[in-house]
Formats: structure tokens, C-alpha cells, sequence
């Protein structure tokens, strides 16, 4: 056999290869920003083709994933603090915590923990302010068995007696550190005066509601919402989807304790409270003195997700504070000004009640008041002139390019398309998926500066403080400002951890 001299061979190969080297020389941009993309293609996933009636009354979304021998089951139950007596605050979340940690059929709690723990299962449960959730992951080849500890949980908790105990115990100790953090005492705070002290979600629990509940409150609050009708069932994993609706239907055809039927009836749902009061504007001063540091919130009116306002307004909060780095209130707090490690803001659209803007940041003392006149004077500004087109074109390609990420696991499309299911956006806007990014993108300059003049309204503002208020009202001596100057001051009492009723400081 002859071989071919290294000289000829290479003179071949230079010939072959070289129009090709040339042709993709020339298709390199010569400088990173000339370089083009092809438009992102991405369909996000259609809930008709996951939704299923079952026949025991939930809406499930059932969505196949071979990728890994694991099951996520999340069950989603219309119930939530706003159902709670009066006198009973605190009562969802306990109901929420024991039914993982309780007990539920014929297991007791620690028969019950075992079990998990011996089929590598993670169970959760919780009850928040307008839903409750149970969720288990397992292995696909335990999901018999972990479809039959669900039914016990969901249908049959035993709410036992030691762990009642137990958990007031850790909630009591819980409360007794209100006061500790600042950032606590600030949600407190911030809450009630965007919602009103009187609105439902701000009946916090305390020492007293929290003794005066009864293994029987716990048994009645679950009996009343636990029902079949009430669920909206999430389900992903490694299974063939016939099989699985056979034995969601199995599951969850069921009932809570037959027995509570003789002296409760099952509870009918009420609309979630939405009257709401915003505080009257000012700046509103907690004095915590063992702080070196205040954390300050911009609080004003929102808007719910259904308002026509609502993409604009999105986009608005995005190049305001909103969108991390790109930001004006990051950029100017953090990067001009080195005030504070994090800055921004949020402007998220109520679900069932408009949700307030807030702006929001920690810094030194002496600095607080010349910080919080940068992030008003933004506020100003968007609303003022109109915001460039660069900027406008960044903050809705970064919305846009992030929204596939939402659906980047089947478990994430099953929990989003049961998360529309449940807040009743399914229902009022099933193609809202569909149309999001062509609604973002048709938001313009002019919509921005529209939005902003409309919601960032000075005259409206409340300004809340949590800090070492001595020290505030100096200022810093480098800076002009005073606390004074952003509004009239007004004192925020500190509140008892256990009553939450105002005491004084040292007290």
C-alpha cells in the first residue's frame, strides 16, 4: 500500500478546508455586540392538554416525566387564615404543620415520620393565608403506598395530643422573638399600614389566641375545608397517565371524619375579604436603639393582576427597582452611592386584593434620610420623563427571556397550571400563558410614564422606618436631608411580641 507524502497531503487538505476556514472567518462579527440570534421559539404548555375532571370532584393537571423514578404529588386546598374565628388567630398554620407531623390514619406521629423516612418520602403540609398545601415526593415504586399515607393525611390526621403541645411550644417560643429582628418588626408594621389594621390578614397570632385552641377547634377548622370539591391536585412524575387518573380517583374519593357530621356542618367558602385602608401618608418611625442600621420601606397603593395597568406597571417596577443590577434605585443606592448591599423595588398585581408597591433598603443610621430622598427622587423621575427605549427594550427582554424558565420542569408546569386553576385565572383568562410576552412587548414609553404618574404618587406615599430613630433624625453630616423633610414624622410604638398591642420602649 502506498502512502501519500506529507507534503501532498497537506496541500490537499489546504486546498479542501480553506473556502470553508474563509466562509466561517466571515460569518464571525468582528465585534461581540454585531453578533445576531435567532428569535427565541418557545410555546409555554397548554393546560388542556395536563387538565382532568376527576369524577371524586378536584380539577387535576397530571404531567408524565420518565426522566427520573420520582413522583411529585402537591395538593392544593381552598382554605387559609381568612377563615379563622375570631379569638382563634394562629389556628390554619397550626392545622396546617400537624397535619405532616400528627399522625394520620392508623399511624401515629412517629410511626408515621418512620414510615417516610424508611421510603426516602418527603411529605409537607402547610396552611397560609389564602390556601393550604400537601405535598409528597417519593419514588415511583412506592406510590402506592405513599397515595395511601396522602389519603390518611388529606382525610384521616389524628391531630394527637403531644404534638399539639409541642408545636404551641415552639410557636410561643417563636413570638417571644418578634422584637428580636427588625425585619420582623417591619413586615408587621409595613403590613398594616398598606392593609389596614383591622384587615384580615394583619389578626395575628398571639399568646392568648394561640393557648385558646382546642384539639377540637384543630379537628373542626379541618372538617370544614378538607374536602374533595375544595382540592386542586398537581401531579408529575414517572408514571403512565391513565394509571395515575385510576388512582387519583381512588384517593380522593373520601371524606374527613364521617363522625364530625353529627355536630358540624362541612363549611361553605366564603369570597376573601378585600377591604383594605392604606394609612394616611407620613413617615412612620420605630425606635428599635440596638440596632445600627435602618431598614426603610416606600410604601403606596397597588393594583390587582387583572388590571389593564398591570404589564405596564410590571415593566415600569422593572427598570425602577425591580430588575437587580439595570435598576435606577440599585444603580443609584448601591453602585453611585454605596449606601446599601441590596435596593429595589416590587410592584406585584394582587390576586384576590390589590397588592402595594414597595420600595426597599438597609442602611447605616445617619444615612437613612439622604438614602430614602434618592429612592423618592427616582420615584420622581420615572414619573416625570419618559424612559429611554433602551431601557424599556432591556427590562422586557430580560421579562421575556425568563418566562420559559417558569416551565422548566414537568413539576413546574404542573404546579403553574394548578396554580391558574386555583386562583381562578384559568377560568377568567385560559390563554394568559399564551399572550404574556406579546403583552409585554406591547408595552410602550409612553404606557411607562402613564403608569408611573398614576401609581407613584407622592402625596400618598407612607414611608416606614424600623431603627435607631436618635440617630435617624440626625442625618448624616456630609448631606443636607433631614427626616423631616420627606414628610411629617410620626412614632410607631413598638408592639408587646406576645399581644401585639403598642408598649414603650424599655418597658
Amino acid at each position: 500500500m502506498k502512502t501519500i507524502p506529507f507534503l501532498i497531503l497537506t496541500a490537499i487538505l489546504t486546498a479542501f478546508l480553506s473556502p470553508l476556514v474563509s466562509s466561517a472567518a466571515a460569518e464571525i462579527p468582528e465585534r461581540p455586540e454585531k453578533i445576531s440570534f435567532p428569535a427565541l421559539k418557545y410555546e409555554p404548555p397548554r393546560a388542556a392538554d395536563y387538565r382532568v375532571q376527576l369524577k371524586s370532584g378536584p380539577v387535576a393537571y397530571v404531567v408524565p416525566d420518565r426522566e427520573l423514578p420520582l413522583v411529585n404529588i402537591s395538593v392544593h386546598v381552598r382554605t387559609g387564615q381568612y377563615l379563622e374565628p375570631a379569638g382563634k388567630e394562629g389556628l390554619a398554620a397550626l392545622t396546617g404543620w400537624l397535619l405532616a407531623h400528627g399522625g394520620a390514619g392508623t399511624n401515629t406521629a412517629e410511626q408515621l415520620e418512620e414510615r417516610l423516612a424508611f421510603l426516602a418520602a418527603d411529605l409537607n403540609t402547610g396552611i397560609g393565608d389564602t390556601e393550604g398545601v400537601v405535598s409528597l415526593n417519593l419514588l415511583s415504586k412506592d406510590l402506592d403506598e405513599g397515595l395511601g399515607i396522602l389519603r390518611d393525611v388529606l382525610f384521616a390526621p389524628r391531630f394527637q395530643e403531644d404534638k399539639i403541645k409541642l408545636r404551641k411550644e415552639q410557636l410561643l417560643q417563636d413570638m417571644k422573638q418578634r422584637n428580636d429582628n427588625s425585619a420582623t418588626i417591619e413586615a408587621i408594621e409595613r403590613s398594616r399600614l398598606a392593609y389596614g389594621e383591622n384587615f384580615w390578614a394583619n389578626r395575628l397570632s398571639t399568646a392568648a389566641s394561640l393557648e385558646g385552641i382546642t384539639r377540637r377547634d384543630i379537628e373542626v377548622f379541618h372538617y370544614q375545608w378538607f374536602w374533595s370539591s375544595n382540592f386542586v391536585i398537581a401531579v408529575s412524575g414517572d408514571f403512565e397517565r391513565g394509571e395515575m387518573i385510576a388512582k387519583l380517583e381512588k384517593v380522593f374519593n373520601g371524606r374527613p371524619n364521617i363522625a364530625m357530621r353529627e355536630y358540624i356542618p362541612a363549611g361553605k367558602l366564603a369570597d376573601i375579604p378585600t377591604n383594605t385602608a392604606f394609612a394616611a401618608p407620613g413617615v412612620y418611625v420605630v425606635d428599635k436603639p440596638d440596632v445600627n442600621q435602618g431598614r426603610v420601606s416606600l410604601v403606596l397603593p397597588g393594583l390587582r393582576r387583572d388590571d389593564p395597568d398591570y404589564h405596564a406597571v410590571s415593566m415600569m417596577n422593572e427598570i425602577l427597582g425591580g430588575g437587580g443590577f439595570t435598576s435606577r434605585i440599585v444603580n443609584r443606592v448601591r453602585s453611585d452611592e454605596g449606601l446599601a448591599y441590596s435596593a429595589g423595588s416590587k410592584f406585584p398585581g394582587g390576586v384576590y386584593f390589590p397588592a402595594s408597591f414597595t420600595a426597599a433598603f438597609q442602611t447605616k443610621s445617619r444615612t437613612v434620610p439622604y438614602a430614602t430622598s434618592i429612592v423618592l427622587d427616582e420615584m420622581k423621575k420615572i414619573a416625570a420623563q419618559p424612559v429611554t427605549a433602551a431601557e424599556l427594550q432591556a427590562a422586557q427582554s430580560a421579562t421575556i427571556e425568563r418566562f420559559p424558565r417558569a416551565f422548566a420542569t414537568k413539576k413546574q408546569v404542573a404546579a403553574a397550571l394548578a396554580a391558574e386553576e386555583f386562583s381562578g385565572r384559568y377560568k377568567t383568562d385560559p390563554q394568559y400563558f399564551q399572550n404574556y410576552r406579546k403583552s409585554i412587548a406591547a408595552v410602550t414609553v409612553a404606557d411607562v410614564q402613564r403608569v408611573a404618574q398614576k401609581y407613584l404618587t407622592p402625596d400618598k406615599l407612607v414611608i416606614l422606618i424600623v431603627g435607631k430613630k436618635e440617630e435617624i433624625l440626625l442625618g448624616h453630616p456630609n448631606h443636607a436631608v433631614k427626616l423631616d423633610d420627606l414628610g411629617k414624622v410620626l412614632d410607631l410604638p413598638l408592639r408587646d411580641p406576645l399581644t401585639l398591642k403598642p408598649v414603650t420602649v424599655g418597658k
